[in-house]
Formats: C-alpha cells, structure tokens, sequence
C-alpha cells in the first residue's frame, strides 16, 4: 500500500504539485516542456482548380474554359452589384447621399467612371422595379 504522505511525481521524477488546500487558491498548470521541435509543415503547392494536374490537353481546355465563362459570369454580376450600390449611394433622397467624386474614392475609381457606375446602377434599380 503506497504511503498518503509521498508526493507523487510525474516521468521525469519531478514532484506533481500538491492539491491546494480549503482556502487556498488553486494552482496553476504549467505547460509541458517540449523535448523535441516538432518538424514544420511543408507548404502545399499552390494549386488552381487541380488545373496542374489535368495531362490531356483536350480535358485542360474544356476546364479551363468552363472556369474562364464562370469567373467572366462572376465578375458580371459583382459589377452590377457595385453599379446598385453606386446608385444606392447616390440617391438624392439619402441624407447622407454622396458625390460620384466621393464614391469614385471609395471604390477606387475615376469619378467620370463612378458617374457612369451611378447611371448604369439607376437603370438596374429601374429595370428591377419593372420585372417585379
């Protein structure tokens, strides 16, 4: 039978801390030090799609191409969606409405650019309103 009044200890012999007793705050853990660097992971090669790993020509342009469409899609509908906010954003039943100048720096434009956003937004909100 082990004796109550030895302190256990961990594998390396040091003495585990004993439990606190009533009224005392209890201790805090220490994390266990390494005995080892764990070995960094390599990075993954970049990869698009799994493009790189298509071998038949016929097969990459099929894909890639069905990519291309799909972004160009993409891209579309992000930009009638900037052209609603610009519009949103410029509406001069806003109180806080801005100038095409001041959505032009917002949005990284050319305020001719974020004027012709602005029009082309309207007719969006427009077109929406009608198909509703």
């Amino acid at each position: 039978m082990p004796d109550p009044h030895t302190q256990a200890s961990d594998q390396s012999g040091v003495p585990a801390p004993a439990a606190p007793g009533p009224g005392s705050p209890p201790r805090r853990l220490r994390p266990a030090h390494l005995i080892f660097e764990p070995q960094a992971e390599e990075p993954e090669p970049e990869r698009f799609f799994d493009l790189e790993s298509i071998d038949d020509p016929a097969e990459l342009l099929r894909r890639s191409t069905e990519l291309a469409l799909a972004f160009r899609a993409a891209a579309e509908r992000a930009t009638d969606f900037q052209a609603i906010a610009a519009a949103q954003l410029a509406d001069t039943r806003r109180f806080d409405a801005l100038t095409p100048a001041e959505i032009a720096d917002r949005a990284e434009w050319t305020p001719d650019y974020a004027a012709r956003m602005v029009e082309y937004g309207r007719g969006l909100q427009q077109q929406r309103r009608t198909d509703h």
